[in-house]
């Protein structure tokens, strides 16, 4: 190292050539680099879908559940299975152990239960993939006094538009019915052209498809055959010929049946700012950064002014894009206040350049870090803004220690280059330590698993922020400093700075000198001091005096809640408890305004029959199934409030007044609130597993009745749900001789 050290000390060119490839490969990675809101994680979960329409729970646990545990649970990588049975449908997720290949596991799994061959006839097929994370970047509100299918053709052409962008991947349309046929088929007129149901449904099977018909040979050439036969609107269904006769007389399907041309019953509706509404939201996929994406959407929404028709409105609506815009404001302006804020300190001392070429270690080590990132598999989201602050204090300590010992030399015995050269070997062991040390801190990290993955990008952005940080402390800044010439004559600054000095030394002579001798010579007291200052601290930690919070909530600008009744609730039953929380809301944003003058709502959006938030799990990590069932005793309510720096009151605290203010819902089996930006799961999560089904739901009671009797706890609930009432038919043995 001290080799090192003098050879780059006497060849500053060589220092300059390094300190230009690392702002140079810097700046290349930094206009390139992968831009989110939040880095990608791995779930390393595969789900399994079964749809067994019609069944009940308990049918669908053992026809379709059980058989698909028993197919996947000796597979090499699956750590646990976790399965829900419910009404129509199986869903099984299998967690796979750290380190398992996913794609290896997934191809097991999948040969597994596709060779299952004892399912109920009724089941479809299974529905089998990797389960994964999409990036939600930024959603747009349709609304506007109209019907919902007015609404969804538009809606459409949104999807359309957006898709053709070249800065945008993926686009969805959500919480919307979706379309669908409906044949209903008159009892009256079957019996009239004596018709079967069954007849009925086996000719449009026969009439409504295409079929390849081959290909003939000519002396043109060879010709394909094909017939159209397709039908995909309401009124290519009426014009579907059941049976024709002789004499040239046919049924038509309209004629004993009436085609409804619509949406599926699956109650799904939405209002934004009290219009009905539907969302489009946007994703991004790949490479792509999602600041350009968030600008096409805004810059497509503008453009679409133009042609929407008069009362419907395009509304940009959580924009996740804003977020780490914010994030990367705050980076660059911390940076930036660093550097001046460094240089100033350092110039109150010591000499105007050394203090520049000291200050310039900071944007040398960001840039460093910032060529490596690509390399790393590491992007600008909100975790790695956060290390580059975090950091940011650190890696500007090594430079100061290293110019301020090599400054002491050069004024020792005034050589540049001896005084360079001697202050870096003096002070480049200690300073190697300090940087490994503190690389140790953040090494453990690197291995946390699961959605602590997100936390790995923290080291992998500190690591090489020390590293080139050590590489300019004790490699180019040697090699600047050593050419540095010294003023003969000491000016007004230069004697300003003695004075600065003078100071530093009476208080260092004076003060502290002293009183590190007094601690020195009463060596024992100073030990009995810190050991109980140690004691004391442990004490507050270990008795409660200091809260502990393993994941702290996030200023968010956005809040939710998500309400969940009892399954076969109907649709207007969970409106009206979605209405109490819009009410609440109203009269929140109400009292807010009168006690601050200051609004701080901005949009409401409501949802009946979807969860969308919930389905991103509470954060902002897109929906991780984008198959969620629809059903009448789900609904949501979504604020976006003002920015946080025009408000006096967090989003969280903001949670708990709208809770207050919307009060209970006695019918309600969960109410979940979402107030952080980045959403870990609930506080205390306690797990029951047996094989009584009734004993597990009497011993959740008890637990949630003591959880409950401890103050500060609320919104206990569990993951159990009652099924649909039930009618159960049997047969009597009198008619079982009817056939």
């Amino acid at each position: 190292m001290n080799r090192a050290i003098d050879w780059l000390a006497r060849n500053p060119v060589a220092a300059n050539l390094l300190m230009v490839l690392v702002v140079a490969s810097g700046l290349t990675a930094a206009a390139t680099v992968t831009e989110e809101v939040f880095p990608e994680i791995d779930l390393r979960r595969i789900g399994i879908e079964v749809p067994y329409l019609g069944a009940a729970p308990e049918e669908v646990e053992s026809g379709v559940v059980v058989r698909i545990e028993e197919a996947i649970q000796n597979i090499d990588g699956v750590q646990q299975i976790v399965s829900t049975a419910s009404e129509g449908s199986a869903s099984v997720v299998a967690e796979l152990e750290f380190g398992a290949d996913s794609q290896r596991v997934l191809d097991e799994v999948t040969n597994n239960v596709q060779a299952i061959t004892t399912f109920p006839a009724e089941t479809e097929r299974p529905i089998i993939r990797e389960l994964v994370t999409r990036s939600q970047v930024t959603d747009i509100a349709i609304a506007g006094a109209t019907d919902v299918a007015s609404l969804k053709s538009i809606a459409e052409m949104v999807r359309d538009g957006l898709v053709a962008l070249p800065e945008v991947g993926q686009v969805e349309i959500v919480s919307v019915p979706p379309y669908e046929i409906s044949i209903e088929v008159s009892e009256v007129a079957l019996r009239r052209h004596r018709l079967t149901f069954d007849q009925v449904a086996s000719a449009v099977r026969r009439s409504s498809l295409d079929m390849p018909g081959g290909s003939v040979r000519t002396d043109r050439g060879e010709i394909l055959l094909r017939t159209v036969g397709q039908a995909y609107r309401g009124g290519d269904y009426e014009n579907l010929v059941l049976w024709t006769r002789p004499d040239g007389s046919r049924l038509l399907l309209g004629d004993v049946a009436a085609v409804v041309d619509g949406f599926a019953e699956t109650d799904q509706r939405a209002r934004f700012d009290e219009l009905p509404a539907v969302t489009v939201s946007v994703y991004r996929s790949g490479e792509q950064s999602a600041l350009d994406v968030a600008a096409a959407v805004r810059d497509y929404v503008r453009r679409a002014e133009a042609w929407l028709p008069e009362g419907i409105t395009l509304t940009i609506w959580q924009d996740q894009s804003q977020v780490l815009t914010d994030r990367l404001a705050i980076m660059l302006n911390n940076g930036a206040a660093g550097f001046v804020l460094v240089f100033i300190v350092l110039t109150l001392f010591l000499d105007m350049r050394l203090a520049f070429w000291v200050s310039l270690g900071l944007p040398i080590a960001f840039l460093g870090a910032f060529s490596l990132l690509p390399g790393l598999g590491v992007s600008i989201n909100m975790v790695s803004c956060f290390a580059f602050i975090l950091v940011l204090g650190i890696v500007v300590d090594d430079a100061i220690i290293v110019g301020e010992n090599i400054h002491r030399h050069q004024e020792r015995h005034g050589d540049g280059l001896r005084g360079a050269v001697d202050g870096a070997r003096e002070i480049g062991k200690p300073v190697v330590y300090a940087v490994l040390t503190t690389a140790a801190a953040f090494l453990p990290l690197l291995f946390v698993t699961a959605f602590g993955q997100m936390f790995q990008v923290v080291p992998l952005v500190v690591l090489p922020c020390l590293l080139f940080s050590l590489l300019e402390s004790l490699g180019i800044l040697p090699a600047h400093l050593a050419h540095v010439r010294r003023r003969r004559r000491a000016g007004p600054w230069r004697r300003f700075q003695q004075r600065i000095a003078g100071g530093l030394l009476w208080f260092v002579s004076r003060v502290y000198g002293p009183a590190l001798e007094a601690a020195l010579r009463w060596r024992y007291v100073t030990a009995a001091l810190g050991l109980a200052t140690l004691i004391l601290t442990g004490g507050l930690a270990l008795g409660g005096s200091t809260n502990f919070q393993f994941a702290p909530s996030i200023e968010n600008e956005f809040m939710t809640a998500s309400i969940t009744m009892p399954l076969g609730t109907p649709a207007g039953a969970t409106a009206a408890a979605v209405a109490k929380f819009e009410a609440g809301a109203v009269r929140l944003r109400a009292s807010l305004e009168a006690e601050t003058g200051v609004d701080y709502f901005r949009h409401v959006a409501t949802m009946i029959g979807d969860q969308p938030v919930m389905a991103r799990g509470g954060g902002r990590f897109g929906r991780i199934s984008s198959d969620v069932v629809a059903s009448p005793h789900i609904g949501e309510v979504t604020i976006e409030l003002a920015p946080s720096e025009t408000r006096a009151h967090t989003s969280e605290q903001l949670g708990i007044l709208w809770r207050e203010e919307a009060g209970p819902v006695p019918e309600a089996v969960a109410i979940d609130f979402h107030t952080s930006l980045l959403s870990t799961g609930e506080d205390v999560d306690v797990e029951l597993s047996g094989l009584d089904l009734d004993r597990l739901r009497a011993a959740a009671d008890v637990l949630k009745g003591r959880l409950a009797e401890y103050a500060g706890v609320y919104a206990v609930a569990d993951s159990m749900r009652t099924g649909k009432a039930e009618m159960r038919l049997d047969i009597r043995p009198a008619a079982e001789t009817l056939g």
